[in-house]
């Protein structure tokens, strides 16, 4: 990507080295693995918000953090009392602040009285107005505060425990937690939402899926009307972005920590599907092709 050198977004609020409470932190835990997993694929565990995958929709939480948790790319939650990011951080600091502010220039043009989101930056834990969350979560995005929420170092397990690394492929990240804060703004997140405890639980997932692949869906959208006014994109780009979509499709990851696959927990969408729908985003460029509420074949 072309990305150096382009405006930053001022929305960008950097608590890195401030910590943060509430959640624990700490690596991989094989014993605990089961234990979870059990909890996941039960009833309890499908109304569980925060950083479980099936509790995903009440804070916007994307399945990569159940990768984080996996591979053990969480923190301690400690506050820290000194902080210093290294160069490549900060490089990454910049590159989320110009995507962020390349999605302000896209939706502003697409949406009439777009409202700009904060992207709050964090290191090991930190305190949104949905909760406290530690770098395991995974990037998230918060209805509450409109706000969205990134350890950067999850980047760097994308690449090495995904094989799911570049710039675009972290850009379609970024703009997916976007994806969601247009949903919020259309009030489709609050009508997901209120179908808790009101429909079966399989039916809440399937709702919750269709919310996740359409936030694929606007990334994509991003991506095409991005590529036409900022050209940022180069040859391999898109193939990374797919990659990544790959990567945290729900059977990859079940399959990958389980060794099973179990459908009807899903809650963000096979690997096939999110591909689909970023590629039908990125090559329409049309929101009204957008509706995968009322798409037969998702």
């Amino acid at each position: 990507m072309k990305w150096q050198g382009r405006r930053q977004s001022a929305n960008i609020d950097d608590r890195r080295g401030q910590g943060g409470s509430g959640m624990g932190g700490g690596g991989f835990n094989p014993m605990l693995l089961g234990a979870l997993f059990k909890l996941l694929f039960s009833k309890a565990g499908l109304i569980i918000a925060g950083v479980f995958i099936v509790g995903s929709m009440v804070l916007g939480y994307n399945p990569l953090s159940l990768l984080s948790g996996l591979i053990g790319g969480g923190q301690g939650i400690a506050t820290e009392t000194t902080y210093t990011p290294t160069a490549e951080e900060d490089e990454m600091a910049a590159f989320s602040a110009t995507i962020l502010a390349d999605t302000e220039d896209v939706w502003n043009q697409l949406l009439e009285n777009y409202r700009e989101p904060t992207l709050v930056l964090f290191s090991g834990s930190v305190a949104s107005a949905c909760g406290s969350a530690s770098s395991s979560t995974g990037p998230f995005y918060c209805p509450a505060d409109e706000k969205l929420y990134v350890d950067l170092t999850f980047f760097q397990d994308m690449e090495s425990q995904l094989k799911a690394g570049g710039d675009f492929a972290y850009a379609y990240v970024i703009a997916h937690e976007v994806g969601h804060h247009i949903q919020k703004i259309m009030g489709i997140t609050d009508e997901v939402h209120s179908l808790r405890g009101k429909v079966s639980e399989k039916e809440y997932n399937q709702n919750s899926v269709r919310l996740e692949l359409q936030a694929d869906f606007l990334a994509g959208v991003w991506a095409h009307h991005s590529q036409k006014t900022a050209a940022m994109m180069e040859a391999g780009d898109l193939e990374e972005a797919l990659n990544a979509a790959h990567a945290i499709g729900d059977d990859r990851l079940q399959k990958q920590a389980t060794g099973r696959v179990v459908p009807d927990s899903f809650t963000h969408g096979t690997s096939a599907q999110r591909m689909k729908w970023f590629k039908k985003g990125f090559e329409t460029g049309d929101l009204s092709q957008g509706d995968t509420f009322n798409a037969p074949d998702l």
